[in-house]
């Protein structure tokens, strides 16, 4: 598919403001640039443009694909964005996205393991410099509910673990520190001394990142995902244990252990306390299956 520059520089152009005066992160401005430019395609289609395209186009475009709830939703953000701009730069006058209703996502709440199923998978690594290294990396998802691309974008100066602390930049470009428990401070010296210098060729240079591949090179998403598939099946886990399934655990289980909803906040990087309201439905339940267990009055016959 052409690139966003290719086929509209307006479109480029939106994306670059997206980019500078709105902080979006790359992730999020590649993905609105693909959306839309799928969208250009289907206006061509048509004999229409971004420019010239009505309100119907939308809505069919919307309605045409075969996307999950989230990816519907996130199409339609980056056509709303593209239109809300256009009208504020005088491109256009109308906006076609101004009665459009946004897609309903499924509310379900966050999948978590239990303690013990997160201690089963943290067991999964063995010795060795990938063992070593496949440790550190669970460890530190586990112990800082960092996301996915954010622990993959970490470099050695961002750990302190005479202290134990991460530093991390999130969504928005938003620093953040958060602490390390004493595993993860433990497993990530560990993999410094003993993993991560036998990573690579000898003597060949290395990726400036903490977390590193057989190669010496940065970590990729895929090797990630791949890591934490191969542990999550050796611990009997479900197949769709991710990052973000550490993340949410991370979450829940300083809930449950009585840590303040801000203060996890502040550790997960939301930048809304609404957002992170949602463990809070997590805790709940598990505080009425201990209440269901334990009350008298409650069990049942």
């Amino acid at each position: 598919m052409p690139a966003p520059s290719d086929r509209d520089p307006g479109l480029s152009a939106h994306l670059r403001a997206l980019r500078l005066e709105k902080g979006l992160s790359e992730r999020t401005v590649e993905s609105y640039g693909r959306d839309l430019t799928q969208f250009a395609a289907f206006l061509a289609d048509r004999g229409a443009t971004l420019v010239t395209a009505s309100a119907d186009d939308v809505r069919d475009f919307l309605a045409g694909g075969t996307w999950k709830p989230a990816t519907r939703a996130r199409k339609t953000a980056a056509i709303r964005s593209f239109y809300r701009r256009a009208v504020l730069a005088g491109m256009m006058d109308t906006d076609p996205t101004r009665s459009l209703a946004g897609p309903r996502l499924e509310s379900g709440l966050p999948r978590t393991l239990t303690v013990g199923e997160v201690e089963r998978l943290l067991a999964g690594p063995k010795t060795g410099p990938r063992g070593l290294r496949d440790r550190a990396l669970l460890e530190t998802l586990y112990g800082a509910g960092l996301r996915a691309s954010e622990v993959l974008a970490l470099r050695l100066q961002d750990i302190d673990l005479d202290v134990g602390f991460v530093r991390t930049i999130g969504k928005g470009d938003k620093e953040r520190v958060v602490p390390l428990g004493r595993k993860a401070v433990e497993a990530l010296r560990a993999y410094n001394e003993r993993g991560r210098p036998f990573l690579g060729r000898p003597g060949a240079l290395k990726a400036p990142e903490l977390f590193l591949n057989d190669r010496g090179r940065r970590l990729s998403r895929q090797g990630l995902h791949s890591i934490i598939k191969t542990y999550a099946r050796q611990a009997g886990l479900p197949d769709d244990v991710s990052a973000h399934t550490l993340r949410h655990s991370f979450a829940t289980h300083l809930l449950e252990g009585g840590a303040d909803l801000r203060a996890v906040q502040e550790m997960l990087g939301h930048a809304d306390l609404s957002t992170t309201q949602i463990y809070t439905h997590v805790t709940t339940a598990h505080l009425q299956k201990i209440y269901r267990d334990a009350h008298p009055r409650a069990r049942a016959k």
